[in-house]
């Protein structure tokens, strides 16, 4: 089960630590980059949006709105390396009022999250991303 030299466990992690780099860069071209074209993404708590254009306009919204860097990142993958999934905490700043939450003025907070990766032809191809919404709402609020 070796690719490469690689085990495909073993590229699916690096795949998805890549991915987080890239963000926590900011280097949005190159997350884009790591998707596949039809790249399904399930929002935390919202809808389910197809394709890279959609995606690039998500992640545009999020940096009106959110300063987020992911640290102690932890990824675990299947042996196929098919599916991934991972755990991390967000340290950001809410900067810009986003739709439906409560008013932005700076608030700084630290979150739990995770992820859930299906991953094709060395790409990724579904990104569901979790997190506690109504933590999140008690950090920014209090």
């Amino acid at each position: 089960m070796r690719i490469d030299g690689t085990r495909r466990q073993d590229r699916a992690i690096e795949l998805v630590l890549a991915y987080y780099a890239a963000f926590n860069r900011g280097d949005r071209d190159g997350m884009l980059a790591l998707l596949g074209d039809d790249v399904v993404h399930d929002l935390n708590q919202g809808a389910r949006e197809t394709g890279k254009d959609a995606f690039a306009a998500f992640l545009r919204r999020m940096d009106t709105s959110y300063r987020e860097q992911l640290r102690d990142i932890v990824v675990l993958a299947s042996q196929d390396g098919d599916r991934a999934a991972a755990e991390y905490l967000v340290h950001g700043e809410y900067l810009h009022d986003d739709e439906g939450l409560p008013p932005a003025h700076g608030q700084k907070y630290v979150l739990p999250g995770g992820a859930f990766f299906d991953i094709r032809d060395d790409l990724i191809v579904r990104v569901s991303n979790y997190y506690n919404l109504r933590d999140w709402i008690g950090q920014i609020s209090g």
